[in-house]
């Protein structure tokens, strides 16, 4: 057993929500010592004092680079990029966010789907030109969805599609055998499998291998009535490339919610991008009760030694 187990643990939480955070904590485990802010010089104050942190990357990283170093890091995001920088301490155990956003990155996803089978968008277009549009939609049954990135968020969303009758296609570091997927193959075979996609569904993390994947050369492989739907991260896509690819009608239409700088700038590209929807990195909010309870349950597995969920390796980057 951990030896500091046996006093008040010190929790540092670094979040814009951190009361929340704090009365969730104090209800789910009473007697930790806490302490929350989102302001940089009240959390460094407290850093010092050997504690554990719990918070957003971006509000922790200015700790780190004074020097300072966690117990152990839960991360309230299920990226840890910032995290990762070059220069950073790595020596500590750090854990990403897991197990929480399956449901509402499913949503999101389903959401979007259907959207688009039932062309959503250009039916409010016909009716603010009072143009009576009554083309037919088709329905999900019967349709592919490629999800790319199959994790745990990746799973999750392919059990929540799965009962309307899509086939489901995967991407993974490696081929496995994953059910409901009726497929899932290595990085290798993406441009193979985007072919075949009605949906391509990017939900990978920010790796040296994944970044800048989505380029022209792998849009002209898509099927011309696909959508690309992006929930990973924004590095992923060469953004010049899918805006050629939109307007050369290479894909039907693409729904972004990542970018590679956020909040995405003024004049950018992606505002003008024909069929083009961006969702403001909104996909998968963090839900401070799930992710309290997934720090409890780790709190519960770091004091008695045992292996934490969502446990980073530094090297592979998640």
């Amino acid at each position: 057993m951990n030896a500091t187990a046996k006093a008040p643990q010190r929790v540092l939480i670094a979040e814009v929500e951190h009361a929340r955070y704090a009365d969730l904590l104090r209800q789910q485990a009473p007697g930790l010592e806490l302490f929350a802010s989102d302001q940089p010089s009240e959390l460094a104050a407290y850093a010092a004092r050997d504690a554990i942190w719990l918070g957003r990357p971006d509000l922790l990283v200015p700790l780190l680079r004074q020097g300072l170093q966690p117990q152990w890091l839960q991360s309230t995001w299920a990226g840890v990029t910032p995290l990762l920088a070059a220069g950073l301490p790595s020596k500590y155990p750090l854990t990403r966010a897991v197990g929480i956003f399956g449901q509402v990155m499913a949503e999101y996803v389903l959401c979007h789907v259907l959207a688009h089978e039932r062309q959503l968008l250009t039916r409010l277009a016909a009716q603010v030109e009072q143009r009576w549009d009554n083309r037919q939609p088709q329905s999900l049954s019967g349709r592919k969805a490629l999800i790319v990135g199959t994790g745990d968020i990746g799973l999750s969303v392919a059990q929540f599609l799965a009962p309307f009758g899509i086939e489901l296609l995967g991407i993974a570091s490696s081929p496995r055998h994953l059910p409901p997927f009726s497929l899932v193959a290595g990085l290798d075979d993406l441009s193979r499998l985007v072919g075949e996609a009605d949906y391509v569904i990017n939900l990978l993390p920010d790796t040296p291998a994944t970044r800048d994947i989505y380029d022209g050369a792998l849009f002209a492989c898509c099927k011309p009535s696909a959508l690309f739907i992006n929930a990973g991260r924004g590095v992923a896509v060469v953004d010049a490339d899918l805006v050629a690819a939109l307007q050369q009608g290479q894909l039907a239409g693409a729904v972004i919610d990542v970018c590679r700088e956020e909040p995405l700038p003024a004049g950018h590209s992606l505002w003008d991008a024909p069929r083009l929807l961006l969702t403001g990195h909104s996909s998968a909010p963090t839900d401070p009760r799930l992710l309290v309870q997934l720090f409890v349950d780790n709190l519960t597995r770091w004091r008695a030694g045992a292996a934490l969920r969502g446990h980073v390796d530094f090297a592979r980057g998640y």
